[in-house]
């Protein structure tokens, strides 16, 4: 007769991990097919909300199980941040949609697809480290990866910027692409505390 377990086993978190950061790269990929094509922005920023919705649901299943859960496989704070941050780039990115439509931009500039890139890229990268994440070992490439990917959009986002004062740009085109430019670039940012997240955790648990 098999045995009825009360408490979950702890290495479902790490798959649950996984799921999160998969469906962050699902919404990632969705940014940037939106921005490449611009057929049909309303649409493409709608499905990308529900993206953000089933992460959600991921999240509240991972805080359902820390509850009932009297072993986990790492400190529940560290848990939360990890889960949260990764909440974080999954709501920046719904912003940038959002903000797309909002701002009724006719069309993506080709800095804005290649943020969107770069976001896209963040995100694999961090699917992957946490794919590996259980054992806390041979992480470094993945965190130095995402290290190198914030450092080239941090440069691209700085020449965006710069370069909309220098095209002599009508002042709400300025304000519009500043807005957008920064949001690729949080998102960005938000990937690499993530990084910075599981570099920490590894450091402590390894």
């Amino acid at each position: 007769m098999r045995s009825f377990r009360l408490i979950p086993r702890e290495e479902r978190f790490f798959d649950l991990f996984v799921e999160d950061a998969a469906n962050v790269l699902d919404g990632a990929r969705q940014l940037e097919a939106m921005l490449r094509t611009f057929d049909n922005p309303d649409k493409a920023a709608k499905k990308i909300r529900e993206t953000e919705h089933r992460g959600d649901e991921i999240s509240h299943d991972i805080g359902r199980r820390l509850e009932q859960t009297f072993v986990t496989p790492f400190d529940r704070e560290e848990i939360h941040a990890l889960i949260s941050a990764l909440d974080d780039i999954l709501d920046l990115i719904e912003e940038v949609a959002d903000t797309f439509v909002l701002y009724r931009i006719v069309s993506p500039t080709k800095t804005s697809v290649k943020q969107a890139s770069l976001v896209v890229q963040a995100c694999e990268t961090i699917h992957q480290a946490l794919s590996n994440l259980r054992g806390f070992k041979d992480l470094d490439r993945f965190i130095i990866e995402v290290h190198r990917i914030e450092n080239e959009g941090d440069r691209l986002s700085r020449s965006a910027i710069a370069g909309l004062f220098d095209d002599g740009a009508k002042t709400i085109e300025v304000l519009k692409w500043k807005d957008v430019y920064s949001l690729l670039e949080d998102t960005i940012d938000k990937c690499e505390d993530v990084a910075d997240l599981i570099e920490r955790i590894v450091v402590k648990h390894a």
